[in-house]
């Protein structure tokens, strides 16, 4: 066989036409990651203030009071460091009744959200109400912010508001902490991911150790992983094709860099791998050699995760390791880089 884009020995199989719902793999899936960011000297002293228990805006040109503070005027655009400190108590200028809360957010039972214009404001403060029916919010309802037993300099620091007049803490006197300089946010998102035909015959195929491409005809180019449809000509994929578990290295990168979540110690390779009989290089680790012997035209194979950890996942490929073949003539990937 001849390493590069020559076909090896393939097994096709056409997809059936009459493909039901039911036939296609889907899973619920979480995106998740913290989000850390610098705050400025503006909304630092923001979240300063609330870890003190304390509510501050700004003042723009125009006389009014912002709170949360903005960093520039709206008027003028002009940066505002005119700090004031306003009350825990307001007035609810609208609001919206959440019946079905979602995770994450400030209760795990029914509750409000509302525009709360804070004693001293101008502006209005998004926040949650914590009350048990609509009938016992309104707009105009006076309230008071409920604080967190520990603050941190968030604006978990506000718990929620509650009805009320009174202050329910008294803010705590400047401390000789450092101010608030960092937040990191936990962001995610769940969602539901239905594969299309194509997407189940590679998944369904990693499950059994095998690498599945999809193609138009037996002379068009196999994809890897398989796409809905050829983007040369918009025709199906449909017509299934089992690849080698060998491939050649056409371009790559050296990870020297550590970062969070790391799972391997740098340096190592992450590499375009372009299997043979595809024509499309994919995006996978080189391990098994160090990462200076890595090179384009090397030939690398799967090595697969022990079979009782397989799923329906890419994740199924360990990493890719050296053949020990010759390297790939570079003529054979020359228009995969």
């Amino acid at each position: 066989m001849t390493h590069g884009n020559t076909a090896p020995t393939v097994i096709t199989q056409e997809r059936p036409p009459g493909l039901k719902p039911s036939d296609v793999l889907s899973a619920p899936l979480r995106m998740q990651f913290d989000y850390t960011r610098s705050v400025g000297p503006t909304i630092g002293k923001y979240l300063t203030g609330l870890r003190e228990r304390r509510i501050f805006g700004n003042r723009g040109s125009d006389g009014r009071v912002l709170v949360p503070p903005a960093e520039y005027d709206p008027v003028t655009a002009e940066p505002l460091s005119e700090f004031v400190e306003v009350a825990s108590t307001g007035t609810v200028k609208s609001w919206s009744w959440v019946r079905d809360p979602l995770p994450g957010q400030p209760f795990d039972r029914p509750f409000a959200f509302a525009l709360i214009q804070l004693d001293g404001a101008d502006t209005a403060l998004l926040h949650a109400v914590d009350v048990q029916s609509p009938e016992q919010i309104s707009t105009g309802m006076r309230v008071v912010a409920r604080w967190a037993a520990e603050t941190t300099g968030t604006i978990h620091d506000i718990a929620c508001f509650e009805p009320g007049e009174t202050p329910t803490a008294t803010p705590a006197p400047a401390s000789d902490a450092e101010p608030v300089t960092m937040i990191t946010t936990p962001i995610s998102m769940d969602y539901k991911h239905t594969a299309s035909p194509e997407e189940t015959a590679f998944l369904r195929g990693l499950k059994e150790g095998k690498l599945i491409g999809g193609r138009a005809d037996a002379d068009s180019k196999v994809y890897f992983p398989p796409r809905g449809v050829d983007p040369v000509d918009g025709r199906s994929t449909a017509d299934m094709v089992e690849l080698s578990h060998t491939g050649t290295v056409t371009t790559f990168c050296i990870v020297n860099v550590p970062f969070q979540g790391q799972r391997i110690k740098p340096p190592y390779v992450a590499a375009y791998v372009l299997i043979d009989g595809a024509d499309i290089p994919f995006l996978h680790l080189v391990l098994g050699c160090e990462a200076s012997e890595v090179r384009m035209g090397m030939r690398v194979k799967v090595v697969w995760k022990p079979r009782e950890e397989w799923d329906y996942t890419m994740a199924n490929i360990d990493h890719f390791e050296p053949t020990g073949e010759p390297d790939a003539d570079y003529d054979t990937y020359k228009h995969h880089l």
